[in-house]
């Protein structure tokens, strides 16, 4: 045993003090190490002395237990603290640094000199503002005939966006061509062609900001803004986030080039310290300057600004952040606040661009189909890019993420495609419930619908709110399972036990099961709509609502009837196509029924000809005979087709009509008549007989009229 550990310990510990020299830092170890070493090395390991002190301490090391590992949250602390430490002693050395980093880039430009090569990077800007001039000049036409475009339609709208957009591109592409395009040219030493290009990147950065506002804020053309807000608002937010962005912008290129002029990174976090501190105070400036929310002046902010407190706290834990020097937390923080900056904005921007035509129109009811998919697609476009853009941040490759063994790793992707998966199932209930919604607005019936159309219109309100529903509820199942699926849950067992309990569940909710299929099998039959007014047994009343399971009936009145559909036998639909109404009216037995015909005649001619009845009578008015000889009168029958509902309200006005009629031309209407004779004053029977029948009516009255 001895004799095998000796030689293994001994070399460890000789390539130990090797590596390690008198002043206590690590060197490094060659890769092949000399052949009179290893001879030196033999020769040593070979003295019995030193071959027993390699076992002894072998063996006392081997008996020292672990170090204890250090707490996780001490770690961060002690970083945080030497970072601030390290920058705290770096800020004395800053200006030497700056110095020397100014050397080495006036020696890399030679006869140039410092002041020549910012000149150099201003003339190559003024080269792009005198492309970008002589490209507007050039399309001077184009401009004027975009200035012309109508915006009253949602078309107009976007083509009048697109060509703003090309527009832009153009002059971005020109101030390019300029500044970047003569730069390319020519060849530069290696050191000044790095900061001249990173600033003209500033420059070319702060000009597509600037574009990008006059085509989304259009400052000076307010039926172009795609983004709803005052003229002076529009103005100051397309000034202000040019000069935020190009401040970050000329901050990060500035932080980049540090250790490519030699710097220190001690140097280059205070550089991107000073940097984070303009481009910050310049966004809180921003932010406590903007105008107030109708466009007008400037308002004060006060204490109940709650939003702008919250995002100024934000931005100074952001600052705070990169201070302590968590660089990836501080990028990973700007890239979560300029996606929800982007959220909220294109949410805006979509709904103001897809407006309906009518100008000034309030957008009442459903928004339109093309916004609720175009809100969606964006926000599962924001979503995903910005994760790419984390990802990228943190150095996490994502189409491995799986494959490795960590376990960390292996939830951050399935939180990933959970996140997928819900963004996916809300984009399709969103669309889905904006299809529905848009076509419930849609079933209102216009005036002057015919019949059919009255119907379809009718059916689509009916049966819509049933379709939105098993759509919730089938689109929450799926998703459920495929965020499982996607978390590591074995999904097949589940649907197994799901089956299992849905059977049992059957047997024992049987009635439920009942419900739900009567319902289905009703609508499918088109048995009643809403609306409409139907009876089933004793219960009578017009359809309000439905459920999967049950049906609300409001008695005409006022009571509210929910019945389940287990329980509907027959249903009798008083509310579909047609009715007939028959009414009865009694004459003399001496009346002239020729003259009774045509009276009847002429007031279903009066009905017919008024405005209020005439669209809702299908066949007027009209006599259809003697029905009856009673004991006082002959009983007439009349006829009536109308629309359901309506025949209450004409047969009310045939009856006024015909009374009037009926006294114009002096015909009566036969009402009963008694004779009363007898001896001696006595009441005859048939007196005792009507005052019998007229007691038994005055009782059964009382007793109607008790609660």
């Amino acid at each position: 045993m001895s004799g095998s550990f000796a030689p293994r310990a001994a070399l460890v510990l000789a390539l130990i003090c090797a590596a390690v020299p008198a002043g206590g830092q690590p060197a490094p170890i060659p890769e092949n190490p000399r052949p009179e070493d290893l001879r030196a090395l033999s020769d040593l390991l070979e003295r019995p002395g030193l071959r027993a002190w390699l076992e002894r301490e072998g063996t006392r090391a081997a008996d020292i237990p672990p170090a204890a590992p250090e707490p996780m949250r001490g770690r961060h602390l002690d970083a945080a603290r030497d970072v601030l430490r390290d920058l705290a002693a770096g800020v004395p050395r800053l200006p030497g640094e700056v110095a020397g980093m100014r050397g080495r880039l006036m020696a890399e430009a030679g006869d140039r000199g410092l002041p020549a090569a910012a000149g150099l990077i201003l003339a190559f800007a003024g080269l792009g503002f005198a492309a970008q001039a002589v490209f507007r000049h050039l399309s001077g036409d184009l401009r004027r005939r975009m200035e012309a475009l109508p915006v009253a339609t949602v078309e107009e709208r976007l083509a009048a966006t697109g060509w703003r957009a090309l527009y832009g591109i153009g002059l971005v592409a020109a101030f390019a061509a300029g500044s970047l395009g003569v730069f390319l040219v020519f060849a530069w030493p290696p050191l000044l062609q790095e900061v001249l290009l990173a600033y003209l990147l500033v420059f070319l950065t702060v000009r597509l900001t600037r574009v990008g506002g006059d085509v989304v804020l259009a400052p000076d053309a307010e039926r172009f803004r795609l983004l709803p807000m005052g003229t002076e608002a529009a103005r100051y937010w397309c000034a202000w986030s040019a000069a935020v962005v190009g401040a970050f912008a000329f901050g990060k290129a500035s932080f980049d080039l540090v250790p490519v002029l030699g710097g220190s990174p001690t140097a280059r976090s205070l550089v991107g310290l000073l940097a984070g501190l303009v481009a910050l105070v310049l966004a809180l400036a921003a932010l406590w300057n903007r105008p107030g929310p109708d466009g007008g002046p400037r308002a004060a902010r006060g204490r109940r600004d709650a939003a702008g407190w919250l995002v100024s706290v934000y931005l100074v834990g952001l600052w705070l952040t990169a201070l302590a020097g968590a660089a990836a937390a501080f990028f990973v923080g700007v890239t979560a606040f300029v996606l929800v900056l982007g959220h909220r904005g294109l949410r805006r921007i979509v709904g103001h661009l897809l407006r309906p035509a009518a100008e000034g129109a309030p957008e009442a009811g459903a928004r339109p189909l093309a916004v609720v998919a175009l809100q969606g697609a964006l926000r599962i476009a924001l979503v995903v890019g910005g994760a790419l853009v984390i990802a990228r941040i943190l150095g996490i490759d994502l189409t491995t993420l799986t494959a490795r063994g960590t376990p960390v790793e292996r939830v951050a992707r399935g939180a990933l495609d959970l996140a997928i998966v819900v963004l996916g199932a809300d984009f399709v209930w969103q669309v889905a419930r904006g299809w529905i919604d848009q076509r419930l607005s849609e079933a209102d019936a216009p005036a002057g619908a015919t019949e059919a159309e009255l119907r379809r219109r009718q059916r689509l309100r009916t049966l819509l709110p049933v379709l939105r529903n098993l759509l919730l509820a089938g689109l929450m199942a799926v998703a459920g399972l495929m965020a499982l699926a996607t978390l590591g849950v074995e999904v097949g067992p589940l649907l197994a036990g799901a089956g299992v309990v849905g059977i049992a569940v059957g047997f024992g909710a049987q009635t439920l099961v009942k419900d739900i299929l009567s319902g289905m099998f009703f609508l499918l039959d088109d048995a009643f709509r809403v609306g409409e007014y139907i009876e089933s047994g004793r219960i009578k009343g017009t359809v309000e609502a439905f459920s999967l399971r049950s049906i609300k009936l409001r008695h005409h009145r006022g009571a509210l009837h929910t019945v389940p559909f287990g329980a509907l036998s027959t249903i009798t639909n008083y509310s579909r196509d047609w009715v007939i109404d028959k009414l009865s009216i009694g004459v003399p037995y001496e009346t002239d029924l020729a003259r009774v015909k045509r009276i009847v005649k002429e007031v279903g001619r009066t009905l017919a000809a008024d405005p209020d009845f005439a669209p809702h009578i299908l066949e007027t008015l009209k006599m259809q005979g003697v029905e009856a000889f009673g004991d006082y009168a002959i009983q007439v029958r009349l006829k009536m087709m109308t629309r359901p509902g309506e025949q209450f309200v004409i047969r009310r006005r045939a009856y006024a009509l015909i009374k009037e009629a009926f006294a114009a031309e002096g015909i009566p209407f036969a009402v009963p008549t008694v004779s009363v004779s007898g001896g001696n004053g006595a009441p005859s029977a048939a007196a005792h007989a009507v005052m019998a029948s007229r007691a038994r009516a005055a009782e059964a009255a009382a007793e109607t009229d008790t609660p």
